[in-house]
């Protein structure tokens, strides 16, 4: 059995209420915190079998929606808008913020934060930027794209920014980013073809109004400036070398270039001295591995990397 509740917190906007969700074990006494950080277009309710599953086995499991998405946007206008300015930084504030709630409700607790696609982007700020509050950290399809490549889309996005306001969409940013992994996965039946080989999960994706929203221009630039941070080595350097660190993939995901991105951010991650570094790439997997087919061992691999690094 397992207790689920709703709540919210301040986003250190200064302007939003976040919207979090809790899953505690019912009948045992938790023996672990795991914090989940969603990916772009989505929300934390997508995750709640795998948030279920862990606390079945005896974790506490907390996640938000971002600034811009499900619950904590303020409505169709806003999905996909960070925020006029500093869009980056408010999404790393607020995973701390809510790190900090759960310290408070659980404390002493070993603890985990993981983060999924954009969210392994904001799981990698904040290891940089607070390095030894987390005990473990898991990167579920992660990647890292050449710097130039990275500094082009964002000056493309900076300059439709420029020209149309940061809260304003374009089809030619989006072509270049989430438009083109699909085509690796041509003919496309849907344009979600890239996440899973589960067609179940990729119409309930297309279907889910809280989903298939465009990201703004502002966002891709916000998000752009955040992979410039963690791509940097000076910054990979900033984290704690003690924290186990697992990253987990599929090796068709084109966010993680078929796990040539994945292998290029564990190796950044060891050449800075990091001592603990676990990669796993699925066979055929897909972007979105905790919604693949065959996700049932992927859960069962994550609680066992869990517990021993516990």
């Amino acid at each position: 059995m397992v207790n689920f509740r709703e709540f919210s917190y301040p986003s250190s906007d200064g302007l939003h209420q976040v919207h979090a969700a809790l899953w505690t074990p019912a009948e045992r006494a938790p023996r672990g915190v795991v914090q989940l950080v969603h990916g772009i277009s989505e929300y934390i309710g997508r995750y709640d079998d795998f948030a279920r599953f862990l606390a079945e086995a005896g974790f506490v499991v907390c996640g938000h929606d971002h600034l811009g998405h499900g619950k904590t946007a303020g409505g169709p206008d806003e999905y996909g808008f960070l925020g006029e300015k500093d869009g980056w930084d408010h999404l790393a504030w607020d995973v701390l913020a809510l790190r900090s709630r759960m310290d408070a409700q659980f404390p002493g607790l070993p603890y985990c934060l993981m983060g999924h696609s954009m969210g392994s982007f904001v799981a990698r700020t904040y290891l940089i930027r607070w390095p030894g509050t987390v005990d473990m950290a898991i990167l579920s399809g992660t990647g890292q794209e050449s710097a130039p490549l990275i500094a082009f889309g964002k000056w493309a996005a900076s300059l439709v920014c420029a020209l149309k306001g940061p809260n304003s969409r374009s089809g030619f940013i989006t072509s270049l980013s989430l438009g083109a992994y699909n085509r690796q996965f041509k003919p496309n039946r849907t344009n979600a073809d890239w996440i899973s080989r589960d067609t179940a999960v990729v119409d309930a994706y297309v279907a889910d109004p809280l989903c298939r929203f465009v990201p703004t221009v502002g966002m891709f630039r916000d998000m752009m400036g955040g992979l410039q941070f963690i791509g940097n080595p000076k910054n990979i350097a900033n984290m704690d070398p003690h924290t186990p660190i697992l990253l987990f993939s599929g090796d068709k995901d084109p966010v993680g270039s078929c796990g040539k991105g994945v292998k290029k951010v564990a190796d950044a991650f060891r050449k800075a001295g990091v001592t603990d570094v676990t990669l796993t790439l699925y066979p055929d997997g897909r972007h979105e591995m905790l919604n693949e087919v065959g996700r049932e061992q992927v859960y069962e691999d994550v609680l066992h990397w869990l517990e021993t690094k516990m």
